[in-house]
């Protein structure tokens, strides 16, 4: 019976003097992976007509169907001043209706149109080819949505 070898000593904590080195920046590691994520996320959404940021907010229409611009803004982390635009242009593209609230002239809820809804079918195959892109087993995507859903908490009590 062959001995269990000891485990691996835990990386030690880099010195000062490499803690500016590129390499060590998880923020830089996150923003090469979001260009490549965006890259991928082009050519899947191509077809759709959609770029990413009309897609996120057609996938939040999609599963919760009309809310208000504030709602959706939330659930994407933007504001108004990014969302107002971009909703334009998907009610210019015929997927969405916006409405006023005749109770409340400063609340606009936006509803799918049936064209809207009919986008959804051709947008299924997009999480797949995603997944497939990333090499990345539904596992190991599930655990690093985990860790980021963290690391985004914590930044945001940090900021």
């Amino acid at each position: 019976m062959t001995p269990t070898p000891p485990p691996a000593p835990a990386p030690s904590e880099p010195a000062d003097s490499e803690l500016l080195k590129l390499d060590h920046q998880v923020c830089f590691s996150l923003q090469a992976a979001s260009r490549a994520f965006g890259g991928v996320y082009r050519e899947a959404l191509r077809d759709l007509g959609l770029t990413y940021p009309q897609y996120l907010a057609m996938m939040v229409l999609w599963e919760h169907g009309s809310l208000p611009v504030k709602t959706i803004g939330e659930r994407l982390h933007l504001d108004s001043g990014t969302l107002s635009p971009l909703l334009k242009r998907l009610e210019s593209a015929g997927l969405v209706r916006r409405e006023r609230s005749p109770q409340d002239e400063r609340s606009v809820t936006v509803h799918l149109t049936d064209a809207g809804s009919e986008l959804r079918g051709r947008a299924l195959s997009v999480p797949r080819t995603i997944l497939r892109a990333t090499g990345l087993s539904v596992q190991e995507i599930l655990a690093l949505q985990e860790t980021l859903g963290r690391l985004t908490a914590s930044l945001g009590k940090a900021g």
